[in-house]
């Protein structure tokens, strides 16, 4: 039986005094009002604007640098009957921002196609591909989305062709070699909110979020000419991991009430596709079954399939698009098992210690790799890298733990790599197949200077304790205001002490199932993946638990259950 990982256990504390205002603030229980002062709300305005996000709160769209005029230029082109291309990416997020724009310009009468590039023909980002493309269509405009801020060679080539360019993108731009400022591609406009001064919410924006800014900005502000396109911003935003909060967290809230009233035909017929009741879909269901699936189609084969299927209104085309993306889905499983299985042949002599993990294969797919990593730097909490081997390059993806930062490490070894860009957690890069050694061995040291023994212990955080008594219905239901949760805004985690375990047993693969006890009241619990602690529990000691409170429906009733994240004896 797998170990269960252990835990350092962080407690977040407040003077109860302060917790009691906030709760009186707003009108919620103790235990989510010091769950709100864990997520930075404080003040009457910050509480109003998490716990009642609606559409009449999001952001002036020209608040983004050169919005007003990247919506005069494409103006400018409806007027004339210019044609215009969108260039996007082969992401979630690429396809969403893209499909955002086609039906923005269609709604405007503006004649507009687009292009995603293939990940293996053509490679990330807006390149020559895209420009040829426009040639090809006779476009006097592009617009780029979520890439296009260091495509200086690219907007050139087609300044040169004399096609203007729009660049809207999240991404980060690239500093001038005098550190003064950031440099821009030569292009009409750059729209990205990392190019604004202040420290606002609108720098979490992801491609489909500035999309949606832009649409928004089209219809001069008008929140009913642009409400349709809030699912798709919603699983750009979503698919992305950007802090759910300000504009992102309307995004999501209000996307997914469209999803659930199968407003749009492709993603009503996506979910049938998925096996998902058509009436019912949790905000769960975004991340963990829609978007893999659209997903699924940039990493094993072309992504125009995914926007198709986002701009139809045909019922029968529409199904057609989701049951390929379903398909293209379980061939990105079978292909991710297959690379997994022959990584982990290599994990043997990397297990352990504390070095960077390094797995390399000749022919490895390219689109399955970052998930690879993911898995592997799940299981062993390091930072892993994963390279697909082609004629002498590595192709590779990078994933970190919390408290390494992969891409200021990716900088400090840049002499070796022939590419890279990423951010925090996640990375890719390229380097000829000869470097892998040194590479890892310059990153090793790397790591040792910047971290320390705990930081490659995995940290519980939890927002408050609580007594048995305290778990109810009613803090179930509270809880559910906080939804959306993702990255800023994860499901809050709470932990009773001195506990009795009941009737411990393993159910299923690998799940920890008991009923836990304090002072005479007791819950159904189930720890997914922690049968490793069975031994424990079963051997009468009082245990601590960090949990999810959830409401568990099963053949019409209902109850409240915890969703285990750790256990530990108590002290």
């Amino acid at each position: 039986m797998p170990a269960a990982p252990t835990y350092r256990w962080l407690l977040n504390r407040t003077n109860p005094e302060y917790v009691d205002y906030v709760a009186r603030l707003a009108s919620v229980s103790l235990p989510l009002a010091q769950v709100l002062i864990n997520r930075g709300l404080k003040t009457s305005e910050q509480l109003d604007a998490f716990l009642n996000p609606s559409l009449e709160k999001l952001s002036d769209p020209l608040d983004l640098p050169d919005m007003r005029v990247a919506a005069a230029r494409i103006q400018t082109a409806r007027q004339r009957g210019e044609r215009v291309l969108v260039c996007g990416d082969y992401d979630a997020d690429g396809v969403s921002a893209t499909a955002i724009l086609i039906e923005a310009f269609r709604a405007l009468g503006i004649t507009a196609d687009f292009f995603i590039p293939h990940r293996i023909l053509h490679g990330y980002g807006f390149g020559a591909a895209g420009v040829e493309r426009a040639k090809n269509r006779g476009a006097g405009l592009i617009v780029t989305v979520d890439c296009g801020i260091s495509a200086f060679d690219t907007v050139a080539l087609s300044n040169s062709f004399g096609i203007d360019v729009i660049i809207t993108d999240h991404h980060e731009p690239v500093e001038t070699n005098d550190n003064s400022g950031f440099a821009k591609p030569d292009a009409v406009a750059v729209v990205n909110p990392k190019l604004l001064d202040s420290d606002t919410h609108l720098k979490h924006l992801c491609g489909a979020g500035v999309a949606f800014k832009l649409a928004q900005a089209l219809f001069d502000n008008r929140i009913d000419a642009v409400h349709h396109l809030l699912d798709l911003a919603a699983i750009g935003t979503s698919a992305d991991v950007v802090p759910l909060v300000g504009d992102n967290r309307i995004f999501v809230r209000e996307g997914i009430r469209l999803i659930q009233e199968n407003a749009r035909v492709g993603i009503r017929a996506l979910k049938e596709a998925a096996g998902l009741k058509p009436d019912f879909f949790k905000p769960s269901f975004l991340p963990y079954v829609l978007i893999p699936r659209i997903n699924a189609a940039g990493r094993v084969d072309d992504a125009s399939a995914a926007v198709s299927l986002f701009t139809t209104t045909s019922e029968d085309d529409a199904r057609e698009h989701a049951r390929s993306l379903q398909a293209l889905n379980a061939r990105r499983q079978e292909i991710e098992e297959i690379v997994l299985k022959e990584a982990e042949a290599q994990l043997s002599e990397q297990a352990e210690g504390q070095g960077p993990i390094l797995l390399a294969g000749e022919g490895w797919h390219p689109g399955v790799i970052g998930i690879v990593a993911s898995r592997v730097a799940d299981r062993y909490f390091r930072p892993v890298f994963v390279f697909s081997l082609d004629h002498g390059i590595a192709k590779g993806s990078a994933r970190s733990i919390p408290s390494f930062n992969i891409y200021q490490g990716l900088s400090e070894c840049s002499s070796l790599l022939t590419r890279f860009g990423g951010h925090k957690q996640a990375a890719g890069l390229s380097l000829p197949v000869a470097q892998l050694l040194e590479f890892q061995t310059r990153m090793a040291e790397i790591m040792s200077t910047m971290l320390s023994d705990d930081d490659f212990l995995r940290a519980i955080e939890i927002d408050a304790a609580l007594n048995m008594s305290d778990i109810t219905f009613s803090l179930v239901d509270e809880i559910t205001r906080l939804e959306p949760f993702g990255c800023g805004n994860v499901e809050p985690v709470f932990g009773c002490r001195g506990l009795e375990a009941a009737n411990p047993r393993i159910v299923g693969n690998n799940h920890l199932k008991m009923y836990l006890r304090q002072n005479g009241r007791g819950v159904d619990s189930i720890g997914f993946d922690l049968g490793g602690h069975l031994e424990m529990v079963d051997g009468g000691v009082r245990i601590d638990a960090a949990f999810v409170p959830v409401l568990n429906e099963w053949e019409g009733g209902r109850s409240v259950q915890l969703n285990i994240r750790a256990l530990r004896p108590s002290a």
